[in-house]
């Protein structure tokens, strides 16, 4: 399973890449959404896209957007984690394509707990 962490945090991308490495992903990460729509157009889409909300260059709603009117991404599972804990953009998040969302801050459990929900990883990790 692969996966692409998007965050501008150094300190959260190598948070999430533990946790995801841990569940039996190959993890990689990029700064914003413009690096992140590079990243995802350079190789085959991944399973999982983590995406924070708040970035320079390109915020990840402006990202979950433009997957989903890419063909190629369309169907990429899209997890915001983001510290956006208004209940109006997390509809929003959710109506543009986004498959699950989480409030930072977050335990590792919480990502796992998604990750079985979006049927990315066995109920018994």
């Amino acid at each position: 399973m692969r996966a692409v962490v998007v965050d501008d945090s150094s300190a959260m991308r190598a948070y999430l890449k533990m946790i995801l490495t841990k569940a039996g992903f190959e993890v990689a990460g990029a700064r914003d959404g413009r690096e992140g729509l590079q990243l995802l157009h350079s190789g085959p889409a991944p399973d999982l896209v983590l995406l924070d909300w708040n970035m320079p260059e390109m915020n990840g709603f402006q990202m979950l957007c433009a997957m989903r009117s890419d063909a190629s991404l369309r169907d990429t599972q899209v997890m915001m984690v983001t510290t956006e804990t208004e209940l109006a953009e997390m509809s929003r998040a959710l109506e543009a394509g986004a498959n699950e969302y989480v409030m930072k801050p977050f335990t590792p459990d919480v990502i796992l707990d998604k990750l079985q929900i979006l049927g990315l990883v066995p109920q018994t990790l």
